[in-house]
């Protein structure tokens, strides 16, 4: 469903020539989950947004089910392609209710009977009506990405880009979303796509896993590899004793 082949992106020139990500190649299945991790700063987010078409300055191949991409996306691209963002409280519009948030981008894509929709996908991650003409000031993080989530769902693409979705939420709300993501994608057969620097996220979530560090990736898993420690990269293993440090283990 998602192929990278080489991707490259270079920020600057000379002295201040930056080579943010080198050859990352990878591939995720439909309706599988596929998490890139590594320390803030090693491109994670870099490849997202070439992948969104946020950023153009990329060379390499992305493919969306066997299609090439070209720098400048058709429309078409974001009804297929949604992402969910970091922050909860910077990625809804301040002013806008949540009626407003999700019957826009039925309008823009001009998909007609938003009513149903809105109130179909509240129900779906778990908010309702009661919800619909609120602001986001008056939802709690958890409920705010919830919202965030019934976005991206309502143009029902057939891929979900996920920017540490939950890394902004009390531990105490994090496995709610988690759980929220994986029953979604069950249930419409979700292609997803998370970044994060958080091994226990990454190993509940995705069957597939590739290691980032320094712009290039250094190591592909299996969730049952992840699991059970069978790792190769010394970079790979100081992740993991870092999780273990603070307490994020890999039973949820």
């Amino acid at each position: 469903m998602l192929k990278i082949i080489n991707l490259n992106v270079v920020f600057g020139t000379g002295a201040a020539r930056n080579h943010a990500v080198k050859n990352v190649s990878l591939e995720i299945e439909k309706g599988k989950s596929f998490g890139l991790i590594g320390e803030s700063g090693c491109g994670k987010s870099t490849v997202l947004n070439c992948i969104t078409g946020l950023l153009g300055c990329w060379t390499g191949e992305i493919r969306i089910d066997g299609r090439p991409q070209k720098i400048k996306r058709e429309l078409s691209f974001y009804r297929n392609v949604q992402m969910v963002f970091q922050d909860p409280y910077g990625s809804l519009h301040p002013r806008h209710t949540i009626d407003r948030t999700l019957t826009e981008p039925v309008a823009i894509h001009g998909l007609g009977d938003a009513n149903h929709r809105v109130g179909k996908v509240l129900d779906e991650v778990g908010l309702g009506n009661r919800f619909r003409f609120r602001y986001p000031h008056q939802l709690s993080g958890g409920q705010r990405q919830r919202v965030a989530i019934a976005r991206a769902l309502i143009l029902e693409p057939e891929i979900i880009l996920l920017d540490e979705p939950t890394s902004a939420l009390d531990v105490s709300i994090q496995a709610e979303v988690l759980n929220l993501l994986k029953q979604v994608q069950k249930k419409r057969t979700l292609t997803y796509f998370l970044v994060s620097h958080d091994l226990a996220v990454v190993s509940h979530m995705c069957s597939a896993i590739a290691v980032m560090n320094q712009g290039a990736v250094v190591e592909h898993l299996t969730q049952k590899q992840l699991k059970e420690g069978d790792i190769q990269q010394p970079y790979t293993l100081q992740l993991m004793a870092a999780s273990r440090r603070f307490g994020r283990g890999f039973d949820w």
